[in-house]
């Protein structure tokens, strides 16, 4: 799977927390997702200095920098999840980003290859 059917997947299953999710499905979009947030960010940083004069121009640019962001939480929950159902775990594991050293399970867990038979969660990707 290659960025663009990563993207497309990911869009069209904005919400959808069922299923499973490959490593490239997942890896793909996490990369999108870095690149979207770093070209946003230096366009706001850019607009807020241009700007700075003007503040209805300053609170627009933050007005979409952030409904930007807000558009990505969800598909990137959503295909976390999924990824951790490809490793056949619940995804309620999501929450263990949240504990201090959790993110370094999560991350041994996104890198390791999902379950090559199907699992609770669905056939193989």
């Amino acid at each position: 799977m290659g960025l663009k059917e990563a993207v497309t997947t990911c869009w069209n299953k904005y919400g959808d927390f069922d299923g499973r999710a490959g490593r490239s499905e997942y890896w793909w979009w996490v990369l999108f997702t870095l690149i979207v947030q770093s070209v946003t960010a230096i366009v706001l940083g850019l607009g807020i200095w241009l700007f700075s004069n003007f503040g209805f121009l300053t609170w627009l640019f933050i007005l979409i920098f952030s409904i930007i962001l807000l558009s990505l939480i969800l598909p990137t929950l959503a295909v976390s999840v999924r990824r951790l159902h490809d490793r056949d775990l619940s995804g309620w594991w999501y929450f263990l980003g949240f504990v201090p050293v959790g993110s370094i399970f999560l991350i041994v867990w996104y890198v390791s290859p999902g379950t090559a038979s199907p699992n609770k969660y669905g056939a193989s990707v």
